[in-house]
């Protein structure tokens, strides 16, 4: 630093200390606002449930409150209430119980032995996560309704089966519904590449000592693979309270009711039991709170390490049991994507859904009545600004935040993971229960209740814990020496970090894109207690037009295949352009 001429001799240092004092507070004045922030659209929303379950007027939405414990006395008075939390844990426990094994055994396959088509058949379950429950549940409903699904009226074809074979609307049914949704892709995403990172040498080390493929996999393999096992199941412990429309559509119609359908089915009766939901949601929290401490100390007790500096690839071959390995995937493959694909396509074209012998069977009609339809033109819109809005903000947010997290050294940071890590917990219609009185209590903030406004602040902050630790990630790896340099050129923060870092960031951010993209256009449980007639979306509508009130299955086979087309069509193709950018190794 050139010192002014005259000035003493101390006066450089004290002005550099003053610009430190003064870099600092700025730092730390940014980082409380965007805590502030956060956690009033994160925290505060949960916050204010609790509190309301203790607000026992009779109209808790205008009036007075009156505080009290009457709320919790009558709802421990409702067996349904504790049931419903037994039964979210039962739904959790034999999914994850099936879909697991079954995971974590293709996933082996594709990444470590020499099966065909092994990076084809990964996409494909990619493809099957692309698909929104909603739409997969009532392909399925099409295909195992107890009186005219598809497979029950076939099976009656045959002489020695008399009664229906298998009923969608049953505890089984859900469980299968949600195995076949992404119970299964979910997992093998995550887990395949974490098998291919896996030292070879050790496998053939156990192989040398005479040991089977078999017995290689489950004593050397699967102890090796703790750590993304344990990842993946504590990814899943979290989810517990997540799934909405499955379990809607399927348990309400049987009086089998989950945590969040209860709520639901509570706040949206004719006459709304608002305390008793809340007591609910506050049950919910507490459960909440033991689960993610839970899920931590699962998560971090122990570090294995499958990659290093010996790091040996290679690949077991099965034999003729390559091609039966990829017969059994094929096969389940179909049933995750073509089955209930093709039934929503035939469905959408039946006169009557299930009904063969009818004369036409088949007809244009509902498809005519659809994409003219005002009500679904709106839903469309909706729905697509909503997607396209988390798919281009979301990601920029998520780096913003990243950016602030690995790249500065301002206090509050580990506030700032806490709150985005512990919002991670709250279910979907916990945390639209929680913005639903946020709206409808904050002063100034009432006018965005039932507009596509609410909508919007929900679907872009959706998935933040995901998006923010994948951008971390990548700021981990990037070194500083290019912004230092873009600085150094004179480019001040803004035209540095979109300079530098949005561009080597890009094949993360499309990838974000797509997710929330996908998430968007089928979000259901975040955004159905915020919505209104005029921001009704194509899941919302789905979900509507299928259930046992309205019986519109035809119509509701419409919209999902739209729904489906939308996700996959966009992600597919954002996907084969998003590999341009970023870095590229020639």
């Amino acid at each position: 630093m050139i010192r002014r001429p005259g000035a003493p001799v101390g006066r450089a240092g004290t002005v550099t200390r003053i610009g430190e004092f003064a870099h600092s507070h700025q730092g730390a004045f940014i980082m409380s606002l965007i805590i502030l922030v956060l956690g009033f659209y994160l925290i505060y929303p949960v916050l204010l449930v609790l509190l309301q379950s203790f607000n026992v007027a009779r109209d808790v939405l205008v009036g007075p409150r009156i505080w009290g414990l009457e709320n919790w006395r009558v709802a421990f008075l409702q067996p349904g209430l504790i049931r419903s939390l037994a039964n979210t844990f039962l739904v959790w426990g034999l999914v994850v119980g099936i879909s697991f094994p079954v995971a974590v055994v293709i996933a082996w396959t594709l990444a470590r032995t020499k099966i065909p088509f092994s990076h084809g058949l990964e996409l494909l379950f990619w493809v099957s996560f692309m698909m929104p429950g909603i739409s997969t549940t009532i392909g399925w409903i099409a295909l195992l309704q107890e009186d005219w699904g598809t497979f029950n009226v076939l099976l009656m074809k045959l002489p020695f089966i008399n009664e229906p074979p298998f009923n969608i609307f049953s505890l089984a049914g859900i469980v299968w519904a949600h195995v076949m949704g992404n119970g299964i892709s979910f997992k093998v995403m995550l887990l395949t590449p974490a098998f291919r990172n896996m030292d070879a040498s050790l496998e053939e080390a156990a192989r040398i000592g005479g040991a089977s493929t078999i017995r290689t996999m489950l004593r050397v393999t699967m102890p090796l693979m703790a750590s993304p096992l344990i990842l993946v199941f504590a990814l899943q412990l979290l989810r517990i309270f997540q799934s909405f429309e499955t379990e809607q559509l399927l348990g309400a119609p049987v009086n089998f009711f989950v945590f969040s359908t209860l709520i639901f089915d509570l706040i949206r009766t004719d006459v709304p039991q608002y305390g008793q939901a809340t007591v609910l949601a506050s049950l919910t929290l507490i459960v909440i709170a033991f689960i993610v401490p839970l899920q931590r100390w699962i998560l971090h007790r122990r570090q294995y390490t499958t990659i290093t500096g010996r790091f040996k690839p290679g690949l077991i071959d099965l034999g003729p049991g390559n091609y039966v390995a990829l017969g059994v995937i094929l096969l389940l493959l179909i049933l995750l994507t073509v089955a209930p694909i093709a039934m929503l396509v035939v469905q959408s074209f039946m006169t009557r859904a299930g009904y063969f012998d009818l004369d036409p069977a088949f007809t244009l009609s509902h498809w005519q009545g659809v994409l003219t339809d005002n009500a679904f033109l709106n839903a469309l819109r909706t729905t697509v600004t909503l997607a396209f809005t988390a798919a281009f903000l979301s990601p920029l947010l998520f780096a913003l935040l990243a950016y602030v997290l690995v790249r500065t050294r301002w206090p509050g940071r580990l506030t700032l993971d806490l709150v985005i890590w512990g919002s991670a917990a709250v279910p979907g219609i916990l945390s639209g229960m929680g913005l639903l009185w946020l709206f409808l209590y904050t002063p100034g903030l009432a006018f965005l209740y039932g507009t596509i406004w609410a909508l919007i602040i929900v679907v872009i902050i959706q998935g933040k814990t995901l998006g923010v630790n994948m951008s971390k990630a990548v700021f981990v790896q990037i070194g500083q020496d290019m912004e230092e340099s873009a600085r150094v050129a004179g480019a001040g923060w803004f035209r540095a970090f979109f300079s530098i870092w949005i561009p080597l960031l890009m094949p993360t951010l499309v990838l974000l894109g797509v997710m929330n993209f996908t998430y968007a256009a089928s979000a259901t449980s975040s955004i159905i207690l915020l919505a209104s007639a005029d921001t009704m979306t194509l899941s919302i509508m789905a979900l509507e037009l299928a259930s046992p009130s309205i019986g519109l299955w035809e119509q509701a086979s419409i919209v999902s295949i739209v729904i489906i087309v939308l996700t996959v069509g966009v992600a597919l193709v954002a996907r084969k352009f998003g590999l341009r950018f970023g870095v590229r190794h020639q």
